[in-house]
C-alpha cells in the first residue's frame, strides 16, 4: 500500500521536565520525587533516599540533559526537525516549590513563558503533562502524596496557576501521566509518591494495595475535576488521557491463558482508560477489589465528579508487549514497568524491551474499538548505546524501529482509527526514568552527557534524526 499520513498530523516528540531541565535547585525550584533518586543501571537499581545527598550519591535528574539553559537551542532543534507538536511537562516544585504554597513562585513561572515563547516563535504546538512524576518531595515527607486525599487540593491549586497563565498558550493538556502505573507496586513512588516503610529501591518496593489504589482514586477525582476547571478557564482546552499500556497476548491457546489475560488487559490498561474516558468504574475492578479485599474511602460525590470531567482524546505509551501465562516455568522478560513471558516470535533490547510493531496495530485497533475518540501516541522509542563518531550518530537500529512503527501506524488509520498524533519518545536525550542511564539513549538529537553528568552538553543531531524529518516533510510517504 502507499502510505500517507493525513496533511494536519500532528507530529512530534516528547520529553519530561524531570529527565531533561536539570537546575533542580535554580530559581526557588524545590526538590521533587526524581531528585531523591540515585543513579542506577539494568542491573542495578535506582536508590531513593529522603535525605539528599550529592556527596554520596548521583542523581542524575539535578543536571540532566540542562535543558534549563539550552531550551532555546532545543527548541530551534526541535523546529528544524519539522515537529508540529511538542509534549513536555511543567515541573510542580519550580512552581509549587513544597506543593503548599498559597502563591506560586514566579520565576518558574516566567521559565515557561519562556519555553512558550520559543515554542510559539516556531508554530510548535505544546502538549503539557501537568503531573509527570514530578511531585513536591514535600508532599511525599508531610501527607504520603497522593494516598492523601489533601493532595487533589494542591494539585488543583498548580492545575489552576497553568489554565489561568497559559490559558492563550497552551491548547492541550494531559492531566497525569501514565496514570494506570498505580496497578501496579512499583508506581507507588514515581505515579503516587508513596515511600512505604521498608523500601528502598525504586523496582523493589514494600506495597500496601489499599493505599495505592486510593491514590488512584484521588488522582482520577484530580483528574476530572482538573478538565472541568480547566474549560471554565477556556472552553477551547482539551484534555487526554495518559496510559501506558502494556499490550499482553496469551502465551498459549490454553483457555486458562486466554482468560488471565483478558483479566491482565483489563486491570493494566482497561481500567484508568474507562474512568478517565467514560466516567466511571468499570464492573470488573468492583469484583476484582473484593476479591483482592482492597478499601479505600471514597465520597459520595465521587462518581458524579467522574462523570463530569471525561477526557476528550485518548494517548498512550507504547514501547513493547508481553505474554500471559499460567505456567509457571516460563522464560521471563524484565520490560516497561510491568515484565510478563517472553513472546519466542520478537526480539529484545539490551534493557529486555521486546520489540513488536505489529503490537502496536493491535492496540490502536483495540482502543478505538473501545473508546471511539481521537488518539494520540504520546510515547514510543527504543533505549540503545549510541556512540559518538566524529561529531555523527549512526542510529540505523532506531531507524529501523521507527519505521516499523510507523508502518503500523499508517496501517491502522487505514483500518480506521482516528489517530491525529504522534510524539515518539525522546525528541533529544533524556536521563532514563527506570535506569537513571544516560546511556540508554532515546533521543534524535544527541547530547555529550555520560551517566555522571560529565561531558560538555553539546548537541549533535543523529542519523534518525534526518531520517525523521524526510518522514515529517513528507507526511511519511517517505515510508512507502
Amino acid at each position: 500500500m502507499k502510505i500517507k499520513f493525513p496533511s494536519d498530523f500532528l507530529w512530534g516528540g516528547a520529553t519530561a521536565a524531570n529527565q531533561i531541565e536539570g537546575a533542580w535547585n535554580a530559581d526557588g525550584k524545590g526538590p521533587n520525587l526524581a531528585d531523591a533518586m540515585t543513579l542506577g543501571s539494568h542491573t542495578t537499581p535506582r536508590r531513593i533516599t529522603l535525605d539528599i545527598d550529592e556527596s554520596e550519591y548521583y542523581y542524575p535528574s539535578h543536571r540532566a540533559v540542562d535543558f534549563y539553559t539550552h531550551y532555546r537551542e532545543d527548541i530551534a532543534l526541535m523546529a528544524e526537525l519539522g515537529l508540529k507538536i511538542y509534549r513536555m511537562s511543567i515541573s510542580w516544585a519550580r512552581i509549587f516549590p513544597l506543593g503548599t504554597e498559597e502563591e506560586p513562585n514566579e520565576a518558574g513561572l516566567q521559565f515557561y513563558d519562556a519555553v512558550f515563547r520559543e515554542c510559539k516563535k516556531y508554530n510548535i504546538e505544546p502538549l503539557v503533562t501537568i503531573y509527570h512524576n514530578e511531585m513536591p518531595l514535600n508532599l511525599v515527607t508531610e501527607i504520603e502524596g497522593w494516598s492523601d486525599r489533601q493532595c487533589i487540593e494542591y494539585y488543583l491549586r498548580f492545575a489552576k496557576t497553568l489554565f489561568e497563565r497559559y490559558r492563550d498558550t497552551v491548547r492541550y493538556w494531559i492531566p497525569f501521566n501514565e496514570i494506570n502505573d498505580l496497578t501496579t507496586s512499583v508506581g507507588n513512588w514515581n505515579h503516587g509518591g508513596i515511600l512505604n516503610k521498608g523500601t528502598e529501591t525504586f523496582q523493589h518496593q514494600l506495597d500496601q494495595p489499599d493505599k495505592r489504589f486510593a491514590a488512584l482514586h484521588h488522582q482520577f477525582v484530580a483528574s476530572a475535576m482538573a478538565v472541568r476547571l480547566g474549560k471554565t478557564i477556556n472552553p477551547d482546552f482539551r484534555f487526554g488521557t495518559m496510559i501506558c499500556h502494556i499490550t499482553v497476548y496469551p502465551l498459549t491457546c490454553r483457555p486458562e491463558d486466554v482468560l488471565l489475560t483478558q483479566q491482565e488487559d483489563q486491570l493494566r490498561n482497561c481500567f484508568s482508560g474507562d474512568v478517565q474516558i467514560k466516567g466511571e468504574y468499570p464492573y470488573f475492578m468492583k469484583r476484582y477489589f473484593e476479591r483482592n479485599q482492597i478499601t479505600f474511602e471514597t465520597l459520595p460525590e465521587d462518581p458524579q465528579i467522574l462523570r463530569n470531567g471525561c477526557c476528550d482524546f485518548y494517548t498512550f505509551s507504547y514501547y513493547m508487549t508481553n505474554c500471559i501465562t499460567m505456567q509457571k516455568d516460563a522464560a521471563l522478560v524484565s520490560g516497561n514497568i510491568m515484565g510478563g513471558a517472553r513472546n519466542p516470535y520478537l526480539k529484545a533490547t539490551e534493557w529486555d524491551w521486546q520489540i513488536d510493531p505489529v503490537g502496536l496495530r493491535y492496540t490502536l485497533n483495540h482502543v478505538y474499538d473501545r473508546y471511539r475518540v481521537p488518539i494520540m501516541i504520546t510515547e514510543n522509542g527504543i533505549g540503545a548505546r549510541d556512540r559518538l563518531e566524529d561529531g555523527a550518530i549512526h542510529d540505523d537500529y532506531r531507524i529501523a524501529y521507527y519505521r516499523e512503527h510507523l508502518i503500523q501506524m499508517a496501517l491502522a488509520i487505514d483500518d480506521g482509527v482516528d489517530l491525529i498524533g504522534y510524539t515518539p519518545w525522546t525528541a533529544i536525550d533524556v536521563v532514563s526514568c527506570s535506569t537513571g542511564e544516560m546511556s540508554k539513549r532515546y533521543g534524535f538529537i544527541y547530547v555529550d552527557c555520560d551517566d555522571h553528568g560529565n561531558g560538555t552538553m553539546k548537541r549533535y543531531k543523529k542519523d534518525s534524526y534526518y531520517w525523521y524529518q524526510q518522514v515529517i516533510a513528507a507526511d511519511g510517504e517517505s515510508l512507502s
